[in-house]
């Protein structure tokens, strides 16, 4: 009887004081040799780390620990924060860790990464590894997340609405969603295979960095707050900023740019401007093309406008005077076609057509972004001189002024009445154009009466319409 009595007491006493002495088994001589550094073992080396030492702990710092194998991490339960960063892990199984909120693994040699049994997470940042997945659809608070410089090919943020921060450089991602992330404010995914980027649902968006992609258009109408934007080195033709009026840094170098609309009324606030290597951007439209831009690059562009129209200005094209005759050939040109119809349509006409009926004729000149056209009047008369029945001196190009064309000099001047009879416009022989103006102010659709006088002094009456 006292036999079994005391072989019982034995046993329980045992159970007892390995229930309390449970160790966690920890192979990386690193990894222990960092829990000794923390207090929360004691030498020497053994592989073993007591359970109850590390059940409890919430932060543990093991980074530039030269870790090769972080088995007997997952009984650290109570663990909240993780930073396990610069060493030599290749696995990281922290499927047990449920109440992490913060973790950090960046820099070591993962080739994948499970992170779908931590629904507290907020903070993920495991870049610079060989992560080619990353599954972060069952954390829905991740507020940042940085995973440049991996291998990923994708990335599904489509559950991540509170997400903050996210950095996705340094892939080979070819599409990201972003439009559910709307609390979206710093966004970095330079340097992937990028075509296309919709950043519309993101209004809270204040920094982008997508250089080094292939997206050819960027629509930043909805993106208020943005301050910083980085887009070098992709194919965009085009890039209007005039609703960005919170914008102080801008690199656009290296793109395919026709058109860069920077007036935003607050030309005065940026800091850095960057549109260089853009060989087809003959113009940049700002709040005022004569401010100081000479800290702007590239620093010898001088081709500031106000409006995107002035921009056509930068085409050179020739301009002929109106001409009447009883033909007319044309001329050599250094800087257009010739063309019958407006912007390069209609019929084409080549130097030495002989023309023979009148007509109104275009030179049309265009560069890959741009064109520029200028237009003479052709007048086919038999007679000695030429008076037109009307113009419209509206700075189109076209009739802008009333004319006497002249063919054999036979007139000596001019006079122009309004219709009760006043002065409005006297013209010598060398001048025989009205521009539809009285001492510099616009004169008002109406009918006007001209008195030419000839050489021989024989007077011819008549009117004209201005049109308006």
């Amino acid at each position: 009887m006292y036999s079994k009595t005391k072989c019982l007491l034995i046993s329980f006493c045992f159970i007892t004081i390995n229930s309390f002495s449970q160790n966690t088994f920890v192979p990386d001589d690193n990894f222990e040799q960092a829990l000794i550094d923390l207090g929360l073992d004691t030498p020497p080396l053994d592989d073993n780390v007591l359970t109850s030492n590390i059940s409890g702990v919430t932060d543990l710092d093991i980074a530039n620990k030269n870790i090769l194998d972080l088995t007997g991490i997952e009984d650290f339960v109570a663990l909240t924060n993780l930073d396990c960063s610069n060493n030599q892990l290749t696995t990281l199984n922290i499927s047990q860790n449920i109440n992490l909120v913060e973790l950090y693994c960046s820099t070591n040699q993962l080739s994948s990464l499970e992170v779908i049994n931590l629904p507290n997470l907020i903070r993920l940042w495991c870049f610079s590894n060989q992560i080619t997945n990353l599954n972060i659809t069952q954390n829905p608070l991740l507020i940042s997340l940085r995973c440049e410089y991996n291998q990923l090919t994708s990335l599904d943020t489509t559950n991540n609405i509170n997400l903050n921060v996210l950095v996705c450089e340094h892939n080979q991602i070819n599409f990201i969603n972003v439009s559910d992330s709307v609390s979206l404010n710093r966004f970095l995914c330079g340097n992937n295979l990028i075509t296309n980027l919709d950043l519309s649902a993101n209004t809270n968006l204040s920094y982008l960095s997508c250089e080094q992609n292939q997206i050819t258009s960027l629509d930043f109408t909805n993106n208020n707050r943005l301050a910083f934007l980085i887009c070098n080195n992709n194919a965009l033709t085009s890039l209007d900023l005039s609703q960005n009026t919170n914008l102080t840094d801008l690199d656009c170098g290296n793109n395919m740019l026709c058109a860069l609309n920077l007036k935003n009324g607050s030309n005065n606030n940026i800091v850095s401007m960057n549109f260089d290597f853009n060989p087809d951007l003959n113009c940049v439209i700002v709040d005022n093309e004569n401010d100081n831009h000479t800290t702007w690059n590239p620093a010898s562009f001088l081709n500031y406008v106000n409006s995107i129209n002035a921009c056509r200005d930068f085409i050179p094209v020739d301009v002929l005077e109106n001409v009447i005759g009883t033909s007319y050939t044309l001329p050599t040109l250094t800087n257009g076609n010739y063309f019958t119809e407006t912007n390069g349509m209609g019929t084409p006409l080549n130097t030495g057509n002989v023309i023979s009926t009148s007509q109104t004729i275009y030179i049309y000149n265009e560069s890959t972004c741009y064109s520029n056209e200028s237009s003479f009047v052709v007048v086919i008369n038999d007679e000695d001189y030429f008076i037109p029945k009307y113009f419209t001196p509206n700075n189109d190009g076209l009739n802008d002024v009333w004319q006497v064309y002249d063919r054999l000099n036979l007139v000596n001047n001019i006079s122009i009445y309004n219709r009760h009879g006043k002065l409005i416009k006297f013209l010598p022989n060398s001048t025989l154009n009205w521009d539809g103006t009285y001492n510099g102010k616009l004169l008002n659709s109406d009918s006007y009466w001209y008195e030419i006088v000839l050489n021989t002094h024989e007077v011819l009456r008549g009117y004209f319409a201005l049109k308006r």
